[in-house]
C-alpha cells in the first residue's frame, strides 16, 4: 500500500474524494485543494489513468514537522533517493508554500536539491543532473503550517491535459473543470441528452462523451511521472492500459446518449469538431453554428450545461446582462422539464437570468472564482425571482419606477434638446434614490455613472439595482445595449477610483449651439465636454464679441471655441495638460477656426498667471476643486485659494472687463466680504448657468461674475 495526494483546484475536494472512493481507494481524506488517499500500485495506476478531476497525483514518501532549513535538508536527505530514480535521469523539484523560515519557494527547492545530490554522492553514486524543463523525474514538495510533505510526481504533466486539444478558444475551460461541472450537476450519475449552447472548443461535451462512452481520460497521454520511478511495474501498468482500451472500444459502440453543441463563432465550432475527433467521440456529438437565443430543445428533457460568456471573457457588460435575461426567459418558456447548470464569475450576470437556483456552489476557473448554479425548469413553470412579465410588457418592467421615470424624462428632453440645438444632455440624475445613477445621452449613445452608494446599503443590493438599471434602459429609451457605456465608482481598499468597464475607443462629434466638439466616450474618465457647463460656455460666447478672451484651466477648450465663434478679437487657451491642449486645437479645427489670434499654451496655470503681463477683456476660469499635480509648484484648493487666485486675475482684467468664475465644489463659499474690500464686485449667476437637464442637481456647479467695483 502507498500513500498518495491527489491535487485539484479549490472547490473540487468533495467530488474528487467521492471519485477516489468509487475507484476503491482507502483512507480518503479531504484537504485544501486536494485529497489524501491510500492504494496499492495497480489501483494507483488505474486512478492516474481514469481520474477525471485530479490535476496531479503525487506519491508521498515523507511527511513531518519542519521548523528550520536544517530540518528541511535532513527530511529530504533521509529519503533513499537512489532507490527511487537513476542518476542517469534528470530531475527537478516543484516546491509549493512559504512561511516561517521559508521566504520563497526557490529557497525550499534549493535545500531539497542539495539533500538529493548529497545523498547520491554519500552513497558513492555520481550525482544526477537538474533540469528545470521537462525533467525525467519530478520531486514535489509542499510546506504548510510547519509541515513538509515530500513526494514523487506520480502522474507527470497536469492531468487536465488529456491530449485531444488542437487549439482552444479565447477563454478555454480546463478539462477537469468541465468534468466537475458534469459531476456536480448530477448528469454523470444519470446521463441523458446534453446540450451546450456556448460550447466554444467543445470541452464540456467532449468530457461528457468520454464519460458516457467509458473512455479513460488519460488514454491519449504520452507521458506519466512514474515511468522513471525504479519501482514502476511495467507489466501491471500495461494490463491497466489494455483493460481501458477494451472498455473504450465496447463503450463507444454501446453509447446511446445524444450530445448537442452550438456556438455563434464558426471558427470555434471547427476547433470543437477537431478536438472531438482527436478524442475519438466526434460521431457522438452534433455541433452547429447558432446563436444561443435561437436554439431549440433537442429532446423533451435533458441537461443544459454550459460556461457562457462573462465580464472576464467577452462582451460589454450591458450587452451581457441583456443576454442573460433573455436566456432566462427562453429557458422558462421553452425548456420545461430540463436541468440547467451554468458556470459564471459574475453573480449579477447570473442573477439576471431571474431564475431560482436549486443549488449554488463555488468553483475556480483558473484563478477566477465562479459560481456554479443548478436550476430545475419544471414543465409549464413560470418560477422566477421576480413576477413573470405578461405578454406585451417590455423588459423595462424589471425596474418599473426607474423605467417609467427615465422614459418620461427622455421624451420631454428630446423635444427640448432639438429646440436648443444640442444633441448631448443628461436624461436622468438620481431622480429616484434607489436607482442612484446619472445617465447622459451623447447622440445615440448613453453613459451610465453610478454615484457612490451610502455605506448603510449592502454592496449586493447596490449591484443588483445597477444590474436592473442596465437591463431596463434599452427598452425604456429605445437604445441598443451595445451603445451603453458604464462607468462606476467602486468600493475598494484605499481611495475609491473609477473603473472603466468598456475598453473600446469611441470618438464622436457633438453639436452645441452651433459649435462642434470631439468626444471620447471611453478613453478617459470624462468625455471631453462637461455638459453641466453648457450655458456657461454659451454665456462666454455671448460676451466675447470684439474682446480679448482668456480661458484658464481650459480642459479641451470648449469655452474657447464658443468665444471664438462669438467673435472674440483674440482667444488665449491655457492648460497644464498637453493632451488637452492638443484636443482644444482639434476642436478649433473642427469649427474651421484658425489664425494667429488663437493662442494655445501648455503651462501650469498658477505660474502662468504670475508671469502674465497682458490684459484681457473677458476671463473664464473653471479650476479643479483640488490638485497636487507634480507639475504644479504648490497644491491648489479652490476653497482655500480662491481669493488669491481671483485677486491675481482681476489685475489682468481691463477696466471694463468681466471675469466668469466657476467650480464644482458642492459646499463652496465665496468670500465676498474680502473680495469687496479689494474693490471687486461679485455677482452670483447660478440662475442663468444651470441647464434644464440639471435642474434636479442645483449644486452641480456654482458660477460667479466678477468686475472692477
Amino acid at each position: 500500500m502507498f500513500n498518495f495526494f491527489a491535487a485539484a483546484p479549490k472547490g473540487f475536494e468533495y467530488s474528487l474524494a467521492q471519485e477516489l472512493i468509487e475507484f476503491g481507494a482507502t483512507e480518503v481524506k479531504e484537504s485544501v485543494a486536494g485529497v489524501y488517499f491510500t492504494a496499492p500500485l495497480a489501483l494507483a495506476y488505474r486512478i492516474t489513468l481514469w481520474t477525471r478531476l485530479a490535476s496531479r497525483i503525487v506519491l508521498v514518501i515523507y511527511k513531518g514537522s519542519c521548523e528550520s532549513a536544517e530540518q528541511l535538508y535532513n527530511a529530504a536527505y533521509c529519503v533513499d533517493w537512489p532507490a527511487h530514480f537513476s542518476n542517469k535521469c534528470t530531475f527537478s523539484i516543484d516546491f509549493h508554500g512559504t512561511g516561517g523560515f521559508i521566504n520563497n519557494t526557490q529557497f525550499g527547492a534549493l535545500k531539497i536539491k542539495d539533500a538529493v545530490v548529497d545523498r547520491f554522492r554519500d552513497d558513492d553514486i555520481e550525482r544526477p543532473n537538474v533540469s528545470r524543463v521537462d525533467a525525467d523525474f519530478k520531486i514535489d514538495a509542499h510546506f504548510r503550517n510547519g509541515v513538509i510533505t515530500i513526494a514523487i510526481n506520480f502522474s507527470g504533466p497536469s492531468l487536465h491535459q488529456r491530449g485531444y486539444r488542437s487549439t482552444t478558444g479565447e477563454a478555454p475551460l480546463k478539462e477537469n473543470l468541465a468534468a466537475n461541472m458534469l459531476v456536480r450537476s448530477g448528469w454523470q450519475a444519470a446521463p441523458s441528452t446534453l446540450l451546450d449552447p456556448f460550447c466554444g472548443s467543445g470541452t464540456v461535451l467532449i468530457e461528457a462523451a468520454l464519460m458516457a462512452a467509458d473512455i479513460a481520460p488519460g488514454l491519449q497521454r504520452s507521458r506519466f511521472g512514474f515511468e522513471h520511478w525504479r519501482r514502476h511495474d511495467k507489466a501491471v501498468w500495461q494490463n491497466v492500459v489494455e483493460e481501458a482500451k477494451a472498455r473504450a472500444s465496447v463503450g463507444l459502440e454501446r453509447c446511446g446518449i445524444k450530445f448537442y453543441g452550438s456556438d455563434v463563432d464558426a471558427h470555434l465550432i471547427g476547433v470543437a469538431k477537431r478536438n472531438a475527433e482527436n478524442a475519438g467521440v466526434l460521431q457522438l456529438i452534433d455541433f452547429k453554428v447558432a446563436d444561443a437565443l435561437t436554439i431549440e430543445p433537442p429532446a423533451a428533457t435533458g441537461y443544459l450545461i454550459t460556461n457562457p460568456p462573462y465580464g472576464e471573457r467577452l462582451g460589454n457588460v450591458s450587452e451581457l446582462l441583456q443576454l442573460y435575461y433573455q436566456l432566462g426567459d427562453k429557458f422558462k418558456k421553452e425548456f420545461g422539464g430540463w436541468k440547467v447548470a451554468m458556470l459564471c464569475s459574475d453573480i449579477e450576470l447570473i442573477s439576471s437570468l431571474k431564475l431560482k437556483a436549486d443549488k449554488q456552489m463555488k468553483m475556480f476557473n483558473g484563478a477566477l472564482e465562479c459560481v456554479f448554479n443548478i436550476y430545475t425548469l419544471h414543465a409549464n413553470s413560470t418560477r422566477r425571482d421576480t413576477p413573470v412579465l405578461p405578454d406585451g410588457v417590455d423588459i423595462a418592467d424589471i425596474a418599473p419606477a426607474f423605467a417609467n421615470r427615465i422614459k418620461k424624462n427622455a421624451k420631454l428632453l428630446e423635444k427640448w434638446a432639438q429646440k436648443e440645438g444640442i444633441d448631448s444632455y443628461r436624461i436622468y440624475d438620481a431622480d429616484i434614490p434607489e436607482y442612484n445613477v446619472a445617465v447622459d445621452k451623447y447622440l445615440d449613445y448613453v453613459i451610465i455613472q453610478e454615484y457612490m452608494a451610502p455605506a448603510t446599503i449592502p454592496e449586493a443590493v447596490t449591484k443588483r439595482r445597477l444590474s436592473d438599471v442596465l437591463l431596463a434602459l434599452p427598452s425604456a429609451i429605445g437604445i441598443n445595449p451595445n451603445k451603453m457605456i458604464m462607468k462606476t465608482r467602486e468600493r475598494q481598499k484605499g481611495a475609491s477610483q473609477y473603473q472603466k468597464l468598456d475598453e473600446r475607443k469611441l470618438e464622436l462629434i457633438t453639436t452645441e449651439y452651433g459649435a462642434k466638439f470631439k468626444l471620447n466616450l471611453t478613453g478617459y474618465l470624462d468625455t471631453g465636454l462637461f455638459l453641466d457647463h453648457r450655458l456657461t460656455r454659451r454665456l462666454v460666447g455671448q460676451k466675447s464679441k470684439g474682446r480679448r478672451v482668456l480661458n484658464l484651466f481650459s480642459y479641451t477648450g470648449s469655452a474657447s471655441v464658443h468665444a471664438a465663434l462669438g467673435g472674440a478679437k483674440s482667444v488665449t487657451t491655457v492648460d497644464m495638460s498637453n493632451t488637452y491642449i492638443t484636443w482644444a486645437k482639434d476642436n478649433f479645427a473642427l469649427n474651421g477656426l484658425q489664425g494667429k489670434q488663437y493662442e494655445f499654451v501648455q503651462s501650469d496655470c498658477m505660474q502662468w498667471i504670475r508671469d502674465c503681463r497682458e490684459q484681457y477683456d473677458l476671463i473664464f476660469i473653471d479650476p479643479p476643486t483640488f490638485s497636487n499635480s507634480k507639475r504644479m509648484e504648490d497644491s491648489f484648493d479652490v476653497q482655500r485659494d480662491h481669493v488669491n487666485l481671483l485677486a491675481s486675475l482681476v489685475k489682468l482684467l481691463s477696466p471694463a472687463g468681466e471675469l466668469v468664475f466657476s467650480n464644482n465644489k458642492r459646499k463652496f463659499k465665496m468670500d465676498i466680504e474680502t473680495l469687496t474690500k479689494m474693490n471687486i464686485k461679485v455677482t452670483n449667476i447660478d440662475d442663468i448657468t444651470l441647464p434644464m437637464d440639471y435642474k434636479r442637481n442645483p449644486h452641480i456647479h456654482n458660477t460667479w461674475l466678477l468686475t472692477h467695483a
